[in-house]
């Protein structure tokens, strides 16, 4: 593992961050995930959109421009040895400051790129689909942690992750307050009923997944009829297909939730399509 911390690279077990840094003292920061395609980081200027939308909903500014963090990730990924994929984490903190909430006592924002070789999901889960669990644990509302913010502190996530794990569930579903679906742990949600795709709309409470966005586009550009609104679970108990996506893991159908099987209990057809259509359109974008 390669780290880039404010410019300089390192081996995983020499990378530090000061312990005086916001980021570990009040959880305050913001991150993107990306992975590469041919060694190129996919979909750059939207993840750096939305990590600058991030930061601005925090008050925190960004260091460097998007040509300097290109430059950045650049030399990072070359520093992963052999021509493998990369998986690639920016990660963005106020820096070390006074302990106070005051964001005048920040000083200088850290900025951090973790890059690994990128382990691709097994064929597998595309084969068969995966069980996922609804979880106890709510969405935060957006009038209190935005959902919107792509966080570092991720803390009701991993719990509702810790808690799918207990029940050997591949991801756990999370509600918001009034009961409407969300979105996973680390994916955005869909389903699909008599051949149309459904997705909840940001308003539910969720994060503006840029593998979802590419999903509507792809969902256009095939004629497959996508509309965002508000799921419930009797949606869901009666949806024909389901999957999950995010920037790792591309679509991952879903087979089974807790006990209740999804349509045929197999990968459905509209899912199979779209994946298909999503990676054409991932490797043309590479190009």
């Amino acid at each position: 593992m390669i780290a880039n911390v404010n410019g300089k690279i390192c081996g995983g077990d020499d990378a530090v961050v000061s312990v005086f840094d916001h980021g570990f003292v009040f959880g305050e920061g913001v991150y993107e995930t990306l992975r590469t395609y041919e060694r190129r980081p996919f979909l750059l200027e939207r993840h750096l959109q939305r990590l600058r939308a991030s930061a601005a909903m925090i008050d925190l500014a960004l260091p460097l421009d998007d040509a300097e963090i290109g430059r950045r990730i650049a030399e990072t990924i070359a520093a992963v040895e052999g021509g493998t994929e990369v998986y690639l984490r920016i990660l963005v903190t106020p820096g070390p400051g006074e302990f106070s909430y005051d964001p005048t006592a920040r000083r200088n924002p850290t900025f951090v790129i973790i890059a690994r070789t990128f382990a691709p999901p097994s064929p597998g889960l595309y084969a068969m689909g995966v069980t996922i669990t609804v979880v106890s644990i709510s969405r935060s509302q957006p009038n209190s942690v935005n959902p919107l913010i792509k966080s570092n502190n991720l803390l009701p996530n991993a719990m509702a992750m810790r808690e799918a794990m207990r029940r050997g569930a591949y991801e756990g579903l999370m509600l918001n307050y009034r009961g409407e679906i969300t979105e996973c742990t680390q994916s955005n949600f869909f389903i699909v009923k008599q051949d149309a795709i459904l997705t909840p709309p940001l308003e539910s409470g969720l994060l503006a997944g840029i593998t979802r966005e590419l999903i509507i586009e792809c969902a256009r550009e095939t004629g497959v009829p996508l509309e965002e609104t508000v799921i419930r679970m009797h949606d869901l108990l009666t949806a024909d297909e389901a999957f999950l996506s995010s920037t790792t893991r591309e679509l991952v159908p879903v087979v089974q939730v807790d006990r209740h099987v999804i349509g045929t209990g197999q990968p459905g057809a509209v899912t199979t399509r779209l994946l298909g259509a999503f990676r054409e359109r991932a490797v043309r974008l590479s190009r």
